[in-house]
């Protein structure tokens, strides 16, 4: 069966949503995912992802081994356009990107201004594992008291992100996900800190 980019798409319009308004909530795509009959180079929950978010009006950047290629699929399968790293609204960090690229990417993303703090930047990254683990903890805006995750990716991506996020409303929100089709989202707004092992 293919992917149907109207049923299949608001199904993941509508799980995506669910996870960015309630952050520590993972959501699947499995469904989605199994209909995909691509090979390009990226999970299939990225690739719902970008078939769902991306259009002639969208600007991205890939950061991966096989970027040149990875950029002319997307640009083939969604019409939206390259970019640099400053002017992107989608910046795709594939599994395969080296952990410099990361700082790269969260460095010169768009944060957006104080007048129109919503055009900032999105970061997609790919990672072995997004779970519900006690390893870190995140509090605020559509969490009643506390929520729990853990991201099996090198940590340098906490003190990046809270740097980029340091003027709020000002920030960029972060889309995680894995080779289980699993997504996580973290917006602008969530607090991150480090669980204490006692």
């Amino acid at each position: 069966m293919k992917l149907d980019l109207v049923h299949d798409m608001q199904k993941a319009y509508r799980k995506t949503l669910a996870s960015m308004s309630r952050p520590g909530l993972i959501s699947n795509f499995r469904n989605q995912a199994d209909k995909i009959d691509l090979e390009i180079g990226c999970f299939d929950a990225t690739l719902v992802l970008v078939l769902m978010l991306f259009n002639t009006e969208v600007k991205y950047k890939v950061y991966s081994q096989c970027e040149v290629e990875m950029t002319k699929v997307i640009n083939q399968l969604t019409y939206a356009r390259a970019t640099e790293t400053e002017q992107a609204d989608y910046i795709l960090i594939l599994k395969d990107a080296r952990l410099e690229d990361l700082e790269k990417a969260f460095r010169a993303a768009y944060p957006g201004d104080l007048r129109d703090p919503h055009k900032a930047a999105t970061i997609i990254i790919e990672t072995n594992s997004v779970s519900n683990d006690r390893d870190l903890t995140l509090t605020g805006p559509g969490i009643e008291k506390e929520n729990f995750i853990k991201v099996t990716i090198a940590d340098k991506w906490l003190v990046l992100r809270a740097d980029k996020n340091s003027e709020f409303p000002m920030g960029i929100d972060l889309i995680f996900t894995d080779s289980l089709d699993n997504i996580l989202c973290l917006p602008r707004t969530i607090q991150i800190s480090k669980q204490v092992v006692e």
